[in-house]
């Protein structure tokens, strides 16, 4: 019965604010053609020029051209990449703005939730439906799209070196993370348009919310999980570790104390002086290898849902105190 009685209030929410939900499922769609064509592209053009017999590495006379070519057809995989990663920093903001915001705001400022109250519909049932089916269609896009841009990553070509994984377009456009930061934003879009009562407001609280969270994230990410540290000699060989993103750097002296990098910054005339008078007898390197990228990935996606769930159980507080 109570199954029966929560579809009329979810055919509400899909047939009052479809434009929004269906630009919600295009833009992923289109984006995940863009990425399969152009990978299907690209990968043809790599093999017609393996056919000509030229190299990149070591051109060939008469080669010039060809390769010149070819490197400039390769360069649209980054570029659709480079575009799929900014859709996925701003499809979060979107369902927000777009979606969260005017589900709710815009009718508490016109006042037809009171006709939606009316049809034995509970305040608190209305805002369920109103926060479920956005929640889907958010859940469902944002995971083809980042599933597919994650799949692009990892094919010939698309990616300079694995450590790009680490940086903000990249990271920000696969795994978990991207459905966290959009059910987040949802959340939080929901309940700017529950207390605010107004549209445009809303709207502008949640990009001022997204703006704040993404700041924030970027800037504590690193320690999310804990690094490791490397130490070597000064003026040693060193490899960094393949795949890894620094953390942070600078020396350590006999006793472990640890210098910044620029300790020795105004010795670059006498560098091996400058040690032996601060008694610095290693250099260190903070890092993340390449295996730590689901542990930050998934811990930043928890943080993601306990605000959303959060903002979500602020929500129907208000409600309730308001509307009984």
């Amino acid at each position: 019965m109570s199954a029966i009685a929560l579809r009329g209030p979810n055919r509400v929410v899909l047939a009052q604010h479809r434009q929004a939900l269906q630009l919600l499922g295009a833009l992923p769609l289109l984006a995940v053609v863009a990425l399969v064509g152009t990978w299907l592209w690209t990968d043809h053009v790599a093999n017609a020029f393996a056919a000509t017999g030229c190299s990149v590495r070591h051109t060939l006379p008469g080669c010039v051209d060809t390769v010149n070519e070819y490197l400039d057809r390769q360069n649209w995989m980054k570029v659709v990449l480079d575009w799929s990663g900014l859709l996925m920093m701003v499809l979060p903001a979107f369902v927000g703005i777009f979606v969260a915001g005017p589900v709710i705001a815009r009718e508490m400022e016109s006042g037809t939730y009171k006709l939606a109250w009316s049809q034995s519909v509970t305040p608190t049932r209305w805002l369920a439906a109103k926060l479920a089916v956005p929640a889907v269609a958010t859940l469902a896009s944002v995971s083809v799209l980042s599933a597919a841009c994650a799949w692009a990553q990892t094919r010939e070509n698309a990616i300079h070196h694995p450590s790009e994984r680490y940086s903000r377009e990249v990271y920000g456009s696969i795994g978990t993370v991207p459905v966290g930061y959009a059910l987040c934003m949802l959340a939080l879009g929901a309940l700017a348009g529950l207390l605010l009562r107004r549209t445009v407001a809303a709207m502008v609280v949640t990009v001022i919310g997204y703006g704040a969270l993404v700041v924030a994230l970027n800037t504590v990410r690193n320690g999310l999980w804990p690094s490791l540290t490397h130490t070597f000699k000064p003026f040693s060989e060193y490899r960094f570790p393949d795949g890894a993103v620094d953390t942070g750097e600078g020396w350590v002296t006999s006793s472990g104390e640890r210098l910044p990098a620029d300790a020795c910054l105004s010795w670059h005339n006498d560098l091996k002086q400058c040690l032996a008078d601060k008694d610095i007898t290693l250099r260190y390197l903070d890092y993340h290898p390449a295996s730590h990228f689901w542990p930050l990935q998934l811990v930043e996606t928890g943080i993601l849902l306990a605000l959303a769930a959060l903002a979500v159980a602020l929500a129907f507080r208000v409600l309730r105190r308001r509307h009984g």
